[in-house]
């Protein structure tokens, strides 16, 4: 089955985008046939003032991902913007969209106040079917989301069946793959955004990420070390539970009972933290001057990724009536 996920390239990667994606991303390439895009086109629905560093950005985000261990060679990794199809398959699938469908997505007012966007430009307004053009144009199977992404996921199931139901079967409907890995919360207790400047980066030196573990928001009642906590609310314990889940809940009794204070706590998941960067770190500064030998795996990607958009859009624009 063909598994089909993506990540824009506005910045560097942080822990949330490891743990909540690449490293879901890197198994799942033993059971799946998986296409994964740097998605320089989202990236311009928020970003379209200022492209100066997209390039860099996309570069540096597959570099990134090689790192953590996506293979270039088993998985069709590609940039987004090299295959017009991508394009093409979103304006066609934009004509059969209605409006309500998109002022309905749940996740655009949380972005817009994130980003401090003022205005909705169309191009935000209608990623979800670029999304979803994204998806079918390689009639994906499964695609890895977060439970927060779900909804998109429908919205493309709904697009393929009105499209399907008009010019015949075309598009499977795909289905959402929920990480089961937890949301990681961000220095603040947030959702980790670069928007927010709560992340702690894959690239940070390990006495930044210290210092960044020492911000994480924790029980607010306890205020001595002595004091009983609740780990329940506590950012450093939904650390512990992804970095070091083995001796999590002998950490969690001890905070409920007042053997632990947050200071020792946080130093102990900074050590961890930093840790197990470790490998991603000696990996990433080992690809320093392979920057050319990563732009040919890139073409060779897209070369692969065009082989299969361009069979599906043939097959659409024959079941539609367009072209000649």
């Amino acid at each position: 089955m063909r598994l089909f996920s993506g990540m824009r390239p506005t910045g560097p990667l942080h822990l949330g985008h490891m743990v909540g994606a690449l490293d879901n991303w890197v198994a799942l390439q033993e059971r799946y046939d998986c296409f994964f895009t740097i998605a320089d086109w989202h990236a311009l629905t928020t970003s379209y003032t200022d492209t100066s560093r997209l390039s860099e950005n996309t570069l540096e985000m597959a570099l990134s991902w090689q790192a953590i261990g996506i293979d270039f060679t088993r998985s069709v990794i590609f940039v987004q913007s090299d295959v017009k199809e991508h394009a093409e398959l979103h304006l066609l699938l934009s004509m059969l969209t209605p409006m309500p469908w998109l002022e309905r997505d749940p996740t655009l007012k949380t972005m817009l106040e994130d980003m401090h966007i003022k205005g909705v430009n169309y191009g935000l307004m209608g990623y979800p079917v670029l999304q979803a053009a994204d998806i079918l144009l390689y009639k994906a199977g499964v695609v890895p989301v977060g439970i927060d992404q779900v909804p998109h996921i429908e919205l493309a199931r709904e697009i393929a069946r009105v499209f399907n139901r008009h010019f015949g079967q075309v598009f499977p409907e795909p289905e959402a793959l929920l990480t089961a890995t937890p949301k990681l919360p961000g220095t603040d207790g947030r959702k980790m955004s670069k928007s927010l400047g709560n992340c702690i980066y894959l690239n940070d030196p390990p006495e930044l990420i210290s210092s960044k573990i020492m911000k994480l928001v924790t029980d607010p009642a306890k205020v001595h070390p002595t004091d009983p906590g609740n780990p329940d609310i506590c950012s450093v314990q939904d650390y512990h539970k992804v970095f070091s889940s083995a001796d999590a809940a002998e950490y969690d009794q001890q905070c409920r009972e007042g053997k632990l204070g947050c200071v020792a706590h946080k130093k102990y998941i900074g050590e961890i933290v930093s840790k197990h960067l470790g490998p991603y770190r000696e990996k990433r500064m080992a690809l320093i001057g392979h920057e050319s030998e990563m732009m040919e795996l890139l073409r060779d990607g897209v070369a692969r990724a065009r082989k299969v958009a361009e069979a599906t859009m043939a097959e659409v624009k024959k079941a539609v009536g367009i072209g000649i």
